[in-house]
């Protein structure tokens, strides 16, 4: 039977694998110029050679430079399982922006972004990434795994939430992070890029759902995914705007000078709580700008991932 090659496709993972690419050699070459030198993922393909071992797969090339025996790891020798979840409720596409443009990211683009950087690194470092996508269900449930073929699976997923969003689609994360929890079995890293704007009514449930995350020994990296400009500091000009509610289509007449400080107020109470209660469930709470970039969020990840090995 012959098989039609889908063109757009292909196009689409390969523009996306070559932008985490890009990303992360970015971040590379930074940490050789920082104090995060010790942490760079030079090795990525090998480990240190245990004595007594074969020195079949020694590689002599890499002694010659280090005076340092390394062997070379293998596909199905995974150091870690990272499972990477992204929210893909209608609030993660705000704000409105021109995907053409490279320097322009609303919140789910930044996610995509940084989840293709982290499995790529993961991919470096011969480690299993698994990848979950929900809204109002859970649309997306891919265990870990290390092959190229499941690498490319997840890519395209990843692009599906780019090309294919889905309207008034609500935050729904209570059910989908028991879901999630119930079913990463193996000591894992989980990586949480939302901007956790569950129903204020639930919030208890909702930090039921996350402490469920640290079950079976997990370590858990909650990125709280915000335009900080727009959507905690709400800086807007000075004239009448019409807000409306990406995932319910609810619409309000304001003027952002007549409502910011409370808003700020009311915003950071529940920005603080949040942070309050990971600390208490012990998960990592990072605060995390979409126009601030991707350094501290893959340093964030090198440092977890060094503490667990």
């Amino acid at each position: 039977m012959e098989h039609k090659i889908d063109i757009q496709q292909i196009q689409r993972y390969a523009k996306l694998d070559l932008i985490a690419k890009q990303i992360v050699e970015g971040f590379i070459t930074g940490l050789h110029k920082s104090p995060f030198h010790g942490f760079s993922v030079e090795f990525a393909e090998h480990r240190l050679y245990n004595t007594g071992e074969s020195t079949k797969h020694v590689d002599w090339k890499l002694y010659g430079r280090t005076e340092k025996l390394f062997v070379k790891r293998y596909e199905e020798e995974t150091n870690l399982r990272c499972q990477i979840i992204i929210d893909s409720s209608s609030s993660m596409y705000f704000p409105e922006i021109d995907y053409n443009n490279s320097s322009s990211f609303n919140k789910i683009k930044f996610s995509v972004y940084a989840a293709a950087a982290i499995m790529n690194l993961l991919k470096r470092q011969r480690d299993a990434s698994g990848l979950s996508v929900f809204s109002e269900g859970l649309d997306v449930h891919t265990p870990a795994k290390s092959s190229m073929v499941h690498h490319k699976h997840l890519t395209f997923e990843l692009e599906k939430l780019l090309n294919e969003p889905k309207p008034n689609s609500k935050t729904s994360a209570i059910k989908a992070l028991h879901t999630i929890a119930e079913s990463v079995h193996k000591r894992s890293l989980i990586i949480l890029f939302s901007d956790m704007m569950e129903n204020t009514s639930q919030t208890d449930e909702l930090f039921e759902a996350l402490q469920h995350l640290k079950y079976n020994k997990h370590e858990v990296i909650l990125f709280h995914t915000v335009d900080k400009k727009q959507e905690l500091d709400f800086e807007f000009e000075n004239r009448p705007y019409q807000f409306i509610d990406l995932e319910t289509g609810e619409e309000v007449k304001v003027h952002p000078n007549d409502v910011r400080k409370n808003y700020v107020e009311e915003v950071t109470k529940r920005t603080e709580k949040l942070k309050l209660r990971c600390l208490q469930f012990g998960i990592e709470f990072v605060e995390t700008d979409v126009n601030q970039g991707f350094h501290q969020l893959l340093q964030t990840y090198l440092l977890k991932r060094t503490k667990m090995m």
